[in-house]
């Protein structure tokens, strides 16, 4: 054990200190501890077998995170997660990215499952398909679009989509550049939620629509973006930039100790 000599009056006395900088170490190795994050995938239309792997590696490479991959269902749009099933699906998890595409489940109790955790403050990132699943009655449940901040039923052809950022003080998107993307899928906005606040529009000739966004869900941070129909708009570089500022600023992790590379 270190001892520091402190001296009061004419009297020496000793101080333990190692406890004090044990305490200190430990408290400063757990704020820089990995990230866990659950990446849930599969479902129609989608090459999720090799987009699980860019996303994951990607991010990774970018920010301390480590991953847990749920994937199943592939060419369906019926499937339901087996991971959602359980009550407590969600333990251990800091992070929840969904980028499945389960457009026809529609079953009110199966969504509030998955909506739970994220209502009691767990952060999500919604990718792409994931803002189109879980439709299952605007009129009557509206729980996943106010989770994702967006109802969106469709898009058109695939057509190269100019991206305008429109915040370039939020955090996320801070130093940003516009781009234009490949030929990729422009999601539409039938409705956006008061608690969704903007970051970047893309536009295909006269249709001009939100591409990525955050949006409050009860007090829960939620990152998402509508872009990465295709792999290599998923592998480029400025996506996985994008996507990883979002899982860490969901997290309200988003500085030096956790980011490893990239903007």
């Amino acid at each position: 054990m270190h001892r520091i000599l402190i001296r009061i009056g004419a009297r020496l006395h000793l101080l333990a200190v190692f406890p004090l900088l044990l305490s200190g170490s430990l408290l400063a190795a757990d704020s820089k501890k990995p990230i866990h994050a659950l990446l849930v995938t599969g479902g129609c239309c989608h090459d999720y077998e090799h987009q699980k792997k860019i996303l994951t590696e990607g991010i990774s490479a970018r920010a301390n995170v480590e991953w847990t991959i749920a994937h199943e269902g592939d060419g369906t749009t019926t499937h339901r997660m087996s991971i959602y099933e359980k009550d407590d699906w969600a333990k251990n998890y800091d992070v929840v990215v969904h980028d499945e595409c389960f457009s026809d489940v529609k079953d009110k109790a199966f969504v509030e499952g998955i909506l739970k955790p994220h209502r009691a403050g767990l952060p999500a990132v919604n990718l792409h398909c994931a803002m189109h699943c879980y439709r299952v009655s605007f009129d009557e449940f509206k729980g996943w679009f106010e989770f994702t901040g967006l109802d969106s039923r469709g898009h058109g052809a695939q057509l190269p989509i100019a991206i305008t950022f429109v915040s370039h003080t939020h955090p996320i998107t801070k130093g940003f550049e516009d781009w234009t993307t490949i030929k990729e899928e422009l999601y539409n906005n039938t409705q956006v939620w008061d608690t969704a606040t903007p970051l970047a529009f893309g536009e295909q000739g006269k249709d001009k629509n939100m591409v990525a966004w955050v949006n409050n869900y009860h007090g829960t941070r939620v990152f998402s973006t509508t872009l990465g129909h295709n792999n290599e708009t998923v592998g480029d570089a400025r996506y996985l930039d994008l996507v990883t500022r979002g899982l860490l600023w969901s997290v309200d992790k988003l500085n030096a100790d956790y980011l490893k590379s990239g903007k």
